[in-house]
């Protein structure tokens, strides 16, 4: 167990996130609210790439941009109709050319990243990662495979420049850190809250009760402890989220907490209808759409929606 100081912890609530969701301007069009590029699938896990990328558009971003390998195009284009597709070059079937493929995404020139969900481990990978985070620029979120990646880099954060959240579930987490962490709510902050402060970098320690640092000291914990979300792809929707949040602007401190409550708010929602097994993460994006609305609704003038609180499920989704 650690032996680091427990640091103080904000809870969040309806109150202190509300006036984190974006606003926006009856002019605005696509152009006005982000472009994201999500670096993501493989063969074997297209799906987190397509969950990542509908939670992305249903949270806000005005352009989201699914690059994956170029063999993989023709499956992933039109999953998701109102995303676009990038195929990336390949050396090989299914394989990045890490090089090229960096520099075709940054010649895009998006408001932020997502690099993680469903990639296939390799060297690669690897050094595509690595490409897109040593050039300083949009901010990203790094997940799943990425962080992986990062976990076998050593001290990756001395060689990252660009601005990140990332976003480890327990296991991950350890990799990353060295070392496993405990379930108990104390340790689990003092540990990120360690870990963000030594990455320079907004780290969201994912389970029950998501845990947010900031890496200057500052730490919030949300509410939520749904066994719903044990269930394969809640992650990638999670990260799709937050990172559709940061190409509309926000902070990455503030994209984080707002992803993961929204988030814990859609499983609520979801739960209420479903119960506490059988939730499935699409069940996820259009939910996390009416949560954002209602809780922009609190800050904008309309009526309080009562069902956004944590303490009292929705009575329908």
């Amino acid at each position: 167990m650690s032996t680091e100081a427990s640091p103080e912890v904000a809870r969040l609530d309806d109150r202190t996130v509300a006036p984190l969701v974006p606003h926006r301007d009856g002019r605005s069009h696509k152009g006005s609210h982000g472009t994201l590029i999500i670096v993501a699938g493989s063969i074997d896990h297209l799906g987190a790439a397509l969950l990542a990328t509908e939670a992305a558009v249903r949270a806000g971003s005005g352009l989201v941009c699914l690059a994956l390998p170029a063999s993989l195009q023709p499956l992933a284009a039109g999953r998701v109709p109102e995303a676009v597709t990038m195929g990336l070059p390949e050396r090989v079937l299914w394989e990045v050319e890490p090089r090229a493929a960096a520099q075709a995404i940054l010649g895009r020139s998006p408001d932020a990243l997502l690099l993680g969900p469903g990639l296939r481990p390799g060297e690669a990978t690897a050094a595509l990662v690595m490409a897109l985070l040593r050039e300083d620029g949009a901010p990203a979120v790094v997940d799943a495979e990425a962080l992986n990646v990062l976990a076998a880099a050593g001290e990756w954060w001395t060689a990252v420049v660009r601005r990140a959240v990332l976003t480890p579930h327990p296991g991950e987490f350890a990799r990353l850190d060295g070392s496993p962490v405990g379930p108990a709510d104390h340790e689990r902050a003092a540990r990120v809250d360690a870990a963000a402060r030594r990455w320079g970098r907004v780290v969201v320690l994912k389970g029950a009760g998501t845990v947010i640092a900031a890496g200057d000291g500052r730490v919030a914990r949300a509410p939520f402890e749904n066994p719903a979300l044990a269930s394969a792809g809640t992650g990638d929707v999670l990260a799709g989220t937050i990172a559709a949040l940061l190409a509309q602007g926000l902070e990455p401190w503030d994209a984080a907490r707002l992803g993961v409550y929204l988030h814990g708010v859609a499983a609520e929602r979801a739960s209420e209808r479903l119960g506490d097994a059988g939730l499935m993460a699409s069940d996820l994006p259009l939910l996390i759409a009416r949560a954002r609305h209602d809780l922009g609704r609190a800050t904008g003038g309309g009526r309080r929606d009562r069902r956004l609180g944590f303490g009292e499920r929705s009575r329908s989704a």
